[in-house]
């Protein structure tokens, strides 16, 4: 039975003896209301008590309670067990589940309890209608590497939630020795993550590895959530980023690649809508038509992007007619390349602290004292796990590289996972087959980090040039390395 605050039983619904299939509750929703404004009280027809199911029900229904009776043999009621959510709290606990005790001494005011639950999440402006939670989201890591890697991998997540305009109001992390296939994580795990995202009101969740059509559909109709994944979130920067047509057209390409897959129609009997007089038949279905618009559209951008890339070879081509070396900075994603190119050449690129800032390449002239002039090229930055889609996209710009003379990798010194972002760089220069291109590696931001770091850090790269882009003075011996290679 459902029965609502007044205690009035509102449906009752007969299963079978292993289970009870609960009907569409949306409608008993109230706009304000965190809760559903219902308690569901079932029998077990055995002397087992709550179970995962019974309280992933709750999490996913917004019950105010779930409550089980176990039942005799011949029928008679003994025990009575109940669950109901928590509010946040110190110790995290999604719900709380109370010991059972004998069906006619329950003594528990449920109606206050939901109340009180609503009233705590009222006060810490935690309501549905609030639009100020609209940007919260829950990071959420599954996989089986260690729990320190996925840690740190999702604080990079967590940057990139920063720059797309995201709030991160909580993480969650699991270590799985296979992912599910259907929901990414476990059932049970997807409960809590539903009751943290109802605590914390979170509107969004975005997961660090890249789903599945049927994964993200499944999760986004349990949980009624934005689900996202690491590609699209970047897919986002880089659409927030774009400048230049350019630019613009390779991420269209890449959400448009993306998004083919994951197109599902909402209803076959409706999706065949180009019938009528002189074209009645099946026709093709309205999924059928996108997936063939969005083909067509794929094949114009990438013959715009080929004419972009002629464009940048004639330019390339002057380059080389005029005799000017070109040097091309390149490096992780915020690792300080527009702010060294800014103070090399006194220009005012967009530089800001965040990831994928510069999306478009930017070119300076750079004089030397000795009257000598080189180009300056600024890159857009490598992340790991860069979508295979989107570098595909952005080649007319990555192919500015393989007229370099010299490739400047700029790495941030001061950040914990340097030699992770260094070895990301060095693979995508192996797959773009211009790791053999004279390289100076620059260690950036070392205003930023301790003598004994840095003692440590030229041991291990003692080739490096040790650099703050903000401070002019320093870059005086990579100039001359740079010069030295030329």
């Amino acid at each position: 039975m459902l029965i609502n605050r007044k205690g009035v039983p509102v449906m009752v619904i007969v299963g079978e003896q292993d289970g009870i299939l609960i009907p569409e509750l949306s409608r008993h929703r109230q706009a304000e209301s965190r809760l559903s404004g219902l308690r569901l009280l079932h029998t077990h027809l055995d002397s087992s008590l709550l179970t995962q199911e019974d309280l992933m029900d709750m999490a996913f229904l917004r019950l105010d309670a779930v409550c089980v009776l176990t039942v005799s043999p011949d029928g008679a009621p003994r025990t009575c067990q109940f669950a109901h959510l928590l509010p946040p709290n110190a110790d995290e606990l999604p719900y709380q589940v109370h010991p059972a005790v004998i069906w006619d001494e329950v003594d528990f005011d449920f109606g206050a309890s939901a109340k009180a639950l609503e009233d705590e999440l009222a006060r810490t402006g935690q309501t549905v209608a609030s639009s100020a939670r609209e940007g919260a989201a829950i990071l959420v890591s599954v996989g089986s590497q260690p729990k320190g890697v996925q840690e740190r991998s999702l604080a990079e997540l967590a940057e990139l939630a920063a720059t797309a305009g995201l709030e991160v109001v909580g993480t969650v992390v699991q270590r799985v020795s296979q992912v599910n296939p259907k929901l990414i994580l476990g059932r049970g795990k997807l409960a809590e993550l539903e009751v943290l995202a109802l605590q914390k009101n979170a509107a969004t969740l975005v997961f660090d590895q890249e789903l599945t059509p049927t994964q993200q559909r499944n999760v986004s109709q349990i949980t009624e959530r934005k689900v996202l994944d690491r590609t699209q979130l970047i897919l986002d920067i880089f659409a927030q980023h774009a400048q230049t047509r350019e630019g613009k057209l390779q991420v269209e390409m890449a959400q448009l690649k993306y998004m083919m897959p994951r197109l599902v129609g909402q209803n076959r009997a409706l999706s065949r809508l180009t019938g009528g007089i002189g074209g009645r038949g099946p026709g093709e279905t309205r999924l059928e038509m996108d997936r063939r618009k969005i083909r067509a559209r794929i094949a114009q951008i990438k013959t715009e992007l080929g004419s972009v890339r002629k464009h940048r070879k004639a330019t390339r081509s002057r380059r080389d007619k005029a005799g000017l070396p070109v040097v091309s900075l390149v490096g992780y994603t915020n690792a300080g390349k527009s702010t060294l190119l800014n103070t090399l050449t006194q220009s005012d690129v967009l530089a800001e602290n965040k990831l994928f800032a510069t999306l478009d390449p930017t070119s300076r002239r750079l004089r030397f004292p000795e009257d000598r002039e080189i180009i300056l090229t600024d890159t857009v930055g490598f992340i790991r796990h860069l979508p295979a889609d989107l570098r595909e996209a952005f080649m007319a710009t990555l192919e500015e590289l393989e007229g370099a003379d010299v490739l400047v990798h700029v790495a941030d010194a001061s950040h914990p996972e340097m030699e992770a972002q260094l070895e990301a760089v060095e693979s995508i220069l192996r797959d773009l087959s211009i790791d053999t291109i004279p390289r100076v590696l620059a260690l950036n931001k070392v205003d930023r980090i301790s003598e004994e770091t840095r003692e440590a850090l030229a041991f291990v790269h003692p080739d490096a040039v040790f650099i703050s882009a903000i401070e002019r003075p320093s870059l005086a011996p990579l100039v001359e390395r740079v010069k030295a290679l030329l």
